[in-house]
């Protein structure tokens, strides 16, 4: 079971490479694919058309359903069964930097109504024991009409030749799937070779549109972001994907990519345009980030921050609302001032650039009826300068 070995204090380990004085001598250490019962809870994830799986001891199997927290009922999950669960995630051979770091990321795939359905899978230690939870990854690539995404800012985010885009947005905003349809519509208007580095691959680019994609995933792949980004530009890229910018090695190597000529798409988990400035500056040390600003304040391209919100209309989808950063002159300079607070007047003086303030966009979903008062100005950065829609007489 997953509890706390009281000899050594350790908890036991999911993965097949670790002894485990828990295991009985009939069970397997690691698995190719997911249990019978967990493919039950899968298949019962995707009819309910939830985004998470979370498997945590004590509670019941949890769905996220439209942004809320689900229980697949009263049943709570006891620490075998839950062992049984989270060890059918793990492969049997799972990376070392796994082991070491007590949590793992991989991809598992079930069918589902004779269609190819994914998850992706993070395993973690919480009080000593192991716990999951799984993303559903849709199997087609989304639109921009369903994603609500403007068409015309993805046309601008696909024309640079070169440097940074970053998506930024809390965990379950949408990142992934905004950058997957970027990706697909920068393959249908123009020949180019795109390398993605994830970790796990998320959304797999088929061939049959232009140019070439190679999915490459930490861990399974390449040992880390930083150096899938240092090898990857010797593969002939014209851009590149990176998952996500979690440590200043990868960050370093995304500012030199872009400055070298390469188009990067990168992700960042902050609420805001700002602080996806401010939280590429803080990975470097203090005595270093002039430089930084200076080479950021070149590279950046565009800032694009989502929010996914709550439907006016209970059911249905979440909505998704936008703050967009465009790399202007007056963005420049700031970011290489350090003026990082000057940032949201320029998005606002910025609208002529096509630049987008969000409550500007929360107004715009109120009035289309899209989202509530309520919700707008729970999410807005001055609540009280969001208004009703007006009613016509």
């Amino acid at each position: 079971m997953f509890e706390r070995n009281l000899t050594t204090d350790e908890p036991a380990s999911p993965f097949a490479d670790e002894p485990d004085a828990h295991r009985g001598n009939g069970d397997r250490p690691g698995s190719d694919g997911p249990s019978a019962e967990l493919r039950e809870l899968l298949h019962a994830a995707a009819e309910r058309e939830a985004s998470d799986v979370h498997l945590v001891a004590g509670y019941p199997p949890t769905f996220r359903v439209h942004g809320n927290l689900e229980p697949t009922g009263d049943a709570t999950l006891e620490p075998d069964q839950l062992e049984r669960l989270v060890r059918s995630v793990v492969p049997e051979r799972a990376p070392l930097s796994a082991r070491q770091s007590r949590s793992f990321e991989s991809s598992i795939a079930i069918t589902h109504n004779g269609s190819p359905c994914r998850f992706r899978a993070s395993v973690y230690l919480a009080q000593g024991r192991w716990c999951a939870c799984l993303r559903h990854i849709p199997h087609e690539i989304p639109s921009f009409e369903w994603l609500g995404f403007p068409e015309d800012l993805a046309e601008r985010l696909i024309s640079h030749t070169n440097g940074l885009v970053v998506v930024t947005g809390v965990t379950g905003s949408g990142k992934s799937a905004s950058l997957a349809a970027l990706i697909a519509f920068l393959r249908r208007k123009g020949n180019h070779h795109v390398l993605t580095v994830e970790e796990p691959i998320e959304y797999v680019h088929l061939p049959g549109l232009g140019g070439i994609v190679t999915h490459r995933e930490v861990g399974r792949d390449v040992d880390s972001f930083a150096n899938g980004l240092k090898y990857g530009l010797r593969q002939d890229p014209d851009v590149i994907l990176v998952g996500e910018i979690r440590d200043r090695d990868t960050a370093q190597m995304a500012l030199s990519a872009a400055e070298t000529g390469h188009l990067i798409f990168t992700t960042l988990h902050t609420r805001d345009a700002k602080g996806g400035l401010t939280r590429l500056v803080d990975l470097f040390p203090y005595d270093s980030q002039d430089d930084i600003r200076k080479q950021l304040a070149m590279s950046l391209r565009s800032v694009v921050s989502q929010h996914l919100l709550p439907s006016a209309v209970s059911g249905e989808k979440r909505v998704l609302a936008l703050e967009v950063l465009h790399a202007n002159q007056q963005v420049q300079v700031a970011i290489r001032a350090g003026k990082i607070e000057s940032i949201e007047s320029a998005i606002q003086t910025g609208k002529r650039d096509g630049m987008i303030a969000l409550d500007d966009d929360l107004q715009r979903l109120v009035r289309l009826g899209k989202i509530t008062l309520e919700t707008a100005r729970r999410f807005a950065k001055d609540p009280a300068g969001i208004v009703g829609p007006t009613r016509s007489w």
